[in-house]
């Protein structure tokens, strides 16, 4: 089995705003398993792994069936990714980070990333964007903008509204083609990159913006963008985790 092209999920049971979410089951099973299930609809991805902080989390995706791999504690999903890649796959070539809170991730969205690295071979990373079309979006922090050449190549990614419009209303301009791309957190690296930029300290720009990718642009690293109509909805609070349980059973009804 090829093992090109590895995505991986990384998984842990801490989260603030929703605690334990990745094992909440009201639709009969983990939300880590929609994710993983998802993924691995992705023909781009040649194996598919989680990496997980804690043994229960461990225990809970090997009884649905998938391939997890026990991490230390680490300051990032990125970092767990790297030890994952380092440890088992020597002979990848590109990584695919998953978040495991999106169970409606798009596949063919993860093919797009990987497809970005093999169009442009200068690319140490990719990521997706999408459209931002709400004036709320565009003025949260929360909500990470990014502004692109015209070749697709990411210029910076602020939680300030980036491009800043000087004059005239910049509410008239959020229809057509609007100039704010809302970041997705998704990424492709190449895994020699991936492991070099976990060895790097936090930046200074990163440590402002707290954004990881700000550390990879500060180092020199070419991240390619692609823009998708689209984007998957990640589960943050139990509201979010309610409208995908009310989604889901729509589809099964």
């Amino acid at each position: 089995m090829s093992n090109r092209v590895v995505g991986v999920i990384p998984a842990r049971l801490a989260s603030t705003r929703l605690p334990r979410k990745l094992l909440l089951s009201e639709t009969g099973q983990p939300l880590l398993q929609h994710t993983w299930q998802a993924a691995g609809k992705s023909s781009a991805i040649d194996r598919l792994v989680i990496a997980a902080e804690e043994p229960e989390l461990v225990q809970a995706t090997r009884a649905f069936g998938a391939q997890c791999e026990l991490t230390g504690a680490h300051p990032s999903g990125t970092d767990r990714i790297a030890e994952v890649v380092a440890r088992s796959f020597p002979e990848c070539e590109i990584v695919v980070n998953i978040q495991g809170d999106e169970p409606e991730v798009d596949p063919d969205q993860l093919g797009q990333l990987v497809a970005l690295l093999e169009e442009f071979p200068e690319a140490s990373m990719s990521t997706l964007a999408t459209p931002i079309r709400e004036r709320e979006v565009r003025e949260s922090p929360s909500c990470v903008k990014v502004v692109c050449g015209h070749d697709g190549r990411a210029l910076y990614f602020s939680r300030s509204v980036i491009p800043y419009v000087r004059d005239g209303d910049p509410d008239q301009l959020l229809v057509g083609d609007t100039p704010w791309l809302l970041h997705l957190g998704l990424y492709a690296y190449r895994r020699e990159f991936l492991l070099g930029l976990t060895r790097r300290p936090v930046s200074r720009l990163e440590r402002l913006e707290k954004l990881e990718q700000l550390r990879a642009l500060e180092a020199g690293a070419r991240i390619q963008v692609g823009v998708v109509e689209h984007p998957a909805v990640g589960i943050d609070t139990p509201e979010d985790y309610a409208r995908f349980v009310a989604r889901w059973r729509a589809r099964h009804a």
